[in-house]
C-alpha cells in the first residue's frame, strides 16, 4: 500500500485551491465515517508517482497531521487540455469491510483489431467490484485479439477472480468491434445544387 504525507489546507483563503496548484500541489479532500472533511494538499510529483503505481482507483495510506488513515481514492480530477491532476478525493476505509470501487480496463488485443481494418468501441473503461482491501486489482485485463466484427463484450464475458463481486449488471456492454467508418478523399461533401435554382441563376 502506497504512503502519502499530506498538508492540511485552509478553505478560507480566497482561490486558495487555484495557489495551492501554482505551487506544485494538488488539493484533496478526505472523507468518512466518523470524521470531518478533512482538506488537504499533498505534492503533484508524489501524487503522480503514487496513482502511477496504485491506479486511478487505488488504495493508499495518508499520513494527516500524524494521524494514519487507510484510504480509497474515489475520483481524481484532471484538467481536461492538459491532463494535469487538479482535484482528487479519498475515502476512509473502515476495518474488516468490503470496499467497493471502480477497476480500469486494460484491452489485451486492439492493435491487432486496428491493423485490421476495424476498431473496438468502448462503452466502459473499468467495471465496480467489492472485495477485500488486499484483493483489489490494479486493472482487469480484458483478451480483444479473438473477437470478430458485431461481437460485444459484456461483463458476463470476463472471467474474474473468485474473491472479486461484481457489481456492475452481468448484461452491461463493454466493448464492441465494428468497421472503422472513412469518407473517401474524392467524394463531393458539398450540397447538390437543384436543377430549378441553376435555371434561376442563368436569368
Amino acid at each position: 500500500m502506497e504512503n502519502l504525507k499530506v498538508q492540511s489546507r485552509c478553505k478560507k483563503i480566497s482561490h486558495e485551491a487555484r495557489k495551492c496548484r501554482k505551487k506544485g500541489m494538488v488539493p484533496g479532500v478526505l472523507y468518512g465515517k466518523n470524521i470531518n472533511n478533512l482538506l488537504f494538499e499533498i505534492s503533484e510529483l508524489e501524487l503522480n508517482s503514487a496513482i502511477s503505481r496504485e491506479g486511478e482507483h487505488g488504495v493508499v495510506n495518508v499520513d494527516f497531521g500524524g494521524e494514519n488513515y487507510d484510504t480509497l481514492i474515489k475520483e481524481v480530477q484532471r484538467d481536461p487540455v492538459n491532463r494535469k491532476i487538479i482535484h482528487i478525493d479519498l475515502e476512509k476505509i473502515e476495518a474488516n469491510k468490503k470496499i467497493t470501487s471502480s477497476v480500469p480496463i486494460h484491452y489485451i488485443g486492439e492493435d491487432l483489431i486496428n491493423r485490421n481494418g476495424t476498431i473496438l468501441q468502448k462503452d466502459r473503461d473499468s467495471v465496480k467490484v467489492q472485495c477485500e482491501i488486499s484483493e483489489l486489482p490494479k486493472y482487469i485485463n480484458i483478451d480483444v485479439t479473438s473477437v470478430n466484427v458485431g461481437d460485444q463484450i459484456r461483463v458476463s464475458d470476463v472471467e474474474f477472480a473468485k474473491e472479486l463481486f461484481v457489481v456492475d449488471d452481468l448484461n452491461t456492454v463493454l466493448a464492441s468491434v465494428s468497421y472503422e467508418q472513412k469518407i473517401p478523399e474524392d467524394i463531393d461533401l458539398e450540397p447538390a445544387v437543384n436543377e430549378n435554382q441553376k435555371k434561376q441563376d442563368k436569368k
